[in-house]
């Protein structure tokens, strides 16, 4: 029998479409995982069974009555809990927002609907998407972090519960999560995937992305979501998005990766540096060691347009309910109204001298090759880790893939790929393609 918690969303879909399985039985598994496994992971924020299982009947329904389906007809995602549902509150990980009930759906979440998903349920994010952590736990060991902000949807899928989710990044709230969960995790060029109905900290840093359980996954899921919007500053046009058929092709010539230690290296845990050390020796002549001492002022500029923009945009929800929040968030938004506008508009205008420079690099090499944390998942709960490794990526837009091919003690270690802006299916096919090579390590 197949264990169906275990399928990745791309073959589950299949047996689907083939009617092998039906929404109702592949719902009904998950939700059995989850009543067995959330007492201990605590994954969500809000959970109706009843309401995902007559999604899932309304789906199979529509299947078998001859009606159109689409890519994701009958696949359960789980949506992280700043992200707007219209039949679900969205809490923003925060007692002021307890029970907050929007009456829209976000653009992300219609596209879903619109592709036939089964909205599962809400994942716990940290407060506000900031630094306090939530309830969840790392799957893999309940006495270390499963990161943040995207706590309860890199978890979720992790743990068998949900196959997708919608997970969000302002520094390094995708990839550091998928890395210590052990799962795939995609941060796309920023623009990729509309914003509209996501709650805001970062109006040129805070990007959505997606999680599943191989590449094909992160194609599927986020061919479903990329399209223009006007309502998003930070859209952009282009035409339908072909993720899933570039990510499939094979590849024309052997990547070549420009491996570059950052100049976080120094806080990578050894495991890590040991882990890399192999990985790029089994890559051979594929990969090429490339120092860059820049991004160390890109880092320092991702942190001030960080700090400037949550006090902006978070500043009067501190200044009218300060006592709802963490005593972190409100301390978080008074450094962030220290930043001067001088300094802040430096680095914004920055930054696309530096993500030039990163163009050049891109025009030499397939991908950019680094960690995706300084190592396996801190033991504590009170922290999420540091996203070192990921924050001068998001900083420039950059698209991002981690992938579970390593680990440590029993725990995943995440390896990082950054592409070329605007070129997400490129990096999946590359990403693809070492995972085939190397092999996955963490996702069973």
């Amino acid at each position: 029998m197949t264990d169906l918690c275990r399928l990745t969303a791309t073959d589950a879909s299949k047996l689907l479409a083939a009617r092998e399985i039906t929404s109702e039985a592949l719902v009904k598994a998950y939700l059995d995982r989850i009543a067995a496994r959330e007492p201990e992971v605590q994954a969500f924020a809000y959970l109706d069974p009843e309401h995902a299982m007559a999604q899932a009947k309304a789906s199979d329904a529509a299947r078998n009555s001859g009606r159109g389906v689409g890519p994701l007809h009958g696949i359960p995602v789980g949506i992280k809990d700043i992200i707007d549902t219209a039949d679900m509150p969205t809490e923003n990980g925060s007692a002021f927002f307890r029970a907050r009930q929007p009456s829209v759906d976000a653009a992300c979440v219609a596209a879903l609907r619109e592709a036939g998903a089964v909205i599962i349920g809400k994942t716990v994010t940290t407060e506000m998407a900031s630094s306090t952590p939530g309830a969840t736990r790392n799957p893999h060991n309940l006495g270390h972090t499963p990161g943040g902000s995207s706590s309860g949807s890199a978890a979720g899928v992790a743990d068998g519960m949900f196959p997708l989710a919608l997970a969000t990044q302002t520094a390094g709230s995708i990839i550091r999560p998928a890395s210590f969960c052990g799962i795939y995790g995609l941060k796309p060029t920023f623009g990729l995937i509309s914003r509209a109905g996501v709650t805001l900290q970062s109006h040129t840093l805070d990007t959505v992305g997606v999680y599943g359980r191989s590449v094909a996954d992160l194609a599927l899921l986020a061919d479903t979501l990329a399209t223009y919007d006007e309502r998003d500053a930070g859209s952009y046009l282009r035409g339908r998005s072909k993720l899933s058929g570039i990510a499939a092709e094979e590849v024309p010539v052997a990547p070549l990766f420009a491996y570059i230690r950052t100049p976080a290296w120094d806080v990578a845990d050894q495991v890590t540096k040991d882990a890399f050390a192999e990985l790029v020796a089994e890559l051979g002549d594929r990969v090429e060691t490339l120092d860059m001492p820049s991004l160390e002022a890109i880092t320092a500029n991702q942190r001030l347009v960080m700090s400037a923009e949550n006090a902006f945009h978070y500043g009067r929800l501190i200044d009218t309910a300060g006592d709802a929040m963490s005593e972190a968030l409100r301390n978080r938004i008074a450094d962030g109204r220290k930043v001067s506008a001088e300094t802040y508009i430096k680095a914004v205008q920055s930054r696309e001298s530096h993500a030039k420079n990163i163009d050049d690099v891109m025009m030499a090499y397939t991908a950019i090759l680094t960690p995706a944390a300084p190592g396996p998942a801190p033991k504590s709960l009170a922290s999420t880790g540091n996203p070192i490794f990921n924050a001068p990526w998001t900083y420039l837009g950059q698209p991002c893939v981690t992938l579970p091919l390593m680990e440590a003690d029993g725990l995943p270690i995440g390896v990082q790929l950054v592409g070329a802006r605007r070129d997400d299916g490129r990096l999946l096919r590359t990403a693809r393609w070492l995972a085939e090579r190397v092999g996955s390590a963490a996702v069973q």
